[in-house]
């Protein structure tokens, strides 16, 4: 029998395919694996990483996106570097000792605790592609339309409203027109003049002195409530919102981001005023933060609808640099600074005292008593009118927190037994006594 050996080749072929397919995925899998995570690289660089470094803009340290390229992707150094990165410059590493040099002797913080699957996920996330920032654009885009439809739909209603209003009159005129048309054909005349001449009704109210005298008195009456009620809100700015020459939002800041409110107006816990917060202390965050992200899913339409974008906070962010003198691509001061000068909201009379320390450190009287929802303004506005009667009524109504102040023990007994009361007010400790707010 003929043997066939082209048979056995293809069989030993069809095995050796079967073989390399069964461990093809196998190979996929571990090359993926050491290529590391985006999703949890993403996460584990912004907990240790994103302090001072940023993936395309230089800051405490260098930009890191494509970091693994730019070493030529020796990961072992990366790996050395990150865990510790003083070893390699205390030995002499060329390329620990140019970075070092570079950023003027900063050390890097070590993270000996990351694995170096860890640091794989983090380089995975550094070294892949940015993506497009589409979904602002979405978002506005999506808002455009609806905005323009909402403008023509109140357009189209008013001008429907106009056209019937125009209607009405039109027909009126012709039913008058006809009316007039039909009483003339049946001989009926309208006599322009009636026989017995009537008086003028401002003559007659002229001769009538009771309802003359009665409409002066209403007249009098009416002008002074007036003319009390519009010199009662001089010098009261209740509402007063003014447009300040930086942006500044209350609600991202101390609503979204939960900041406290003496982080920044610090003197309201041990002086008179509250202060105006220095830019230094706005760059404790904005070295880092040189750009407004806002929420993932996009703006909101209202804040589409008032302009509110990523781009607007990120140009006010720019203006707080160029106030500060901050160089972001270099990081650091150019000290070439400018004033900001901004517009002052709430304003007390020279002749009133108001010692915020004593409301907020003493009494413990909370920032939204005065202030209003802070935390919901984007635009800051003064929220109470200040003034006497609103302060007297606040002292009336809030009781003195005595519990633990050894100072008011020997006071507080006595008043509350001339009052007959457990707790006391403001007002029954004095607090309406003129000499408190006024001297």
């Amino acid at each position: 029998m003929k043997k066939v050996t082209y048979r056995n080749q293809i069989s030993s072929f069809l095995g050796l395919f079967l073989v390399a397919i069964m461990l093809l995925p196998v190979s996929l899998t571990a090359q993926d694996q050491a290529a590391g995570d985006p999703a949890k690289g993403k996460q584990l660089f912004n907990q240790n990483c994103a302090a001072c470094h940023a993936l395309n803009r230089k800051m405490t340290g260098p930009a890191l996106a494509g970091v693994t390229a730019r070493y030529d992707g020796d990961k072992e150094w990366l790996y050395a570097w990150i865990k510790n990165s003083q070893s390699l410059i205390k030995a002499g590493d060329e390329r620990a000792l140019a970075i070092y040099n570079e950023y003027n002797g900063a050390a890097m913080t070590a993270f000996p605790t990351l694995s170096n699957a860890d640091i794989d996920n983090i380089l995975a996330y550094t070294d892949a592609p940015a993506p497009a920032p589409a979904a602002a654009t979405t978002a506005a885009t999506a808002a455009a339309p609806a905005a323009a439809t909402s403008g023509i739909t109140n357009e189209v209603i008013l001008g429907a409203l106009l056209l019937v209003f125009g209607l009405l009159v039109v027909m009126l005129f012709l039913v008058n027109k006809t009316l007039r048309s039909i009483a003339a054909a049946n001989g009926v005349v309208y006599e322009k003049d009636a026989q017995e001449k009537r008086m003028p009704i401002w003559l007659a109210f002229a001769k009538n002195q009771f309802l003359v005298l009665v409409t002066v008195i209403i007249l009098l009456l009416s002008s002074a409530y007036f003319v009390y009620g519009y010199l009662m809100q001089i010098g009261i700015d209740q509402g007063y919102a003014p447009v300040q020459p930086i942006h500044y939002s209350h609600k991202i800041h101390a609503g979204d981001n939960k900041i406290e409110c003496t982080y920044c107006h610090s003197s309201a816990r041990v002086s008179k005023h509250s202060g105006i917060p220095s830019l230094n202390i706005c760059m404790n965050c904005h070295k880092s933060i040189y750009e407004y992200k806002g929420n993932p899913e996009g703006p909101s339409q209202e804040d589409l609808a008032n302009g509110y974008t990523n781009e607007f906070y990120t140009k006010e962010i720019k203006k707080l640099y160029k106030a500060v003198g901050w160089d972001e691509e270099n990081q650091q001061y150019t000290g070439e600074s400018q004033p900001v000068e901004w517009v002052r909201i709430h304003n007390l009379p020279d002749f009133a005292y108001f010692n915020h320390a004593q409301h907020v450190s003493v009494a413990g009287v909370q920032c939204q008593t005065c202030h209003g929802p802070v935390e919901e303004m984007e635009i800051m506005y003064q929220y109470s009118p200040l003034t006497m009667g609103w302060c007297i009524n606040c002292h009336r109504e809030t009781n003195v927190k005595v519990e633990g102040n050894a100072y008011y023990d020997k006071i507080h007994e006595a008043l509350s037994k001339k009052y007959g009361v457990e707790k006391l007010t403001a007002a029954q400790m004095g607090g309406l006594e003129c000499g408190k707010c006024h001297y």
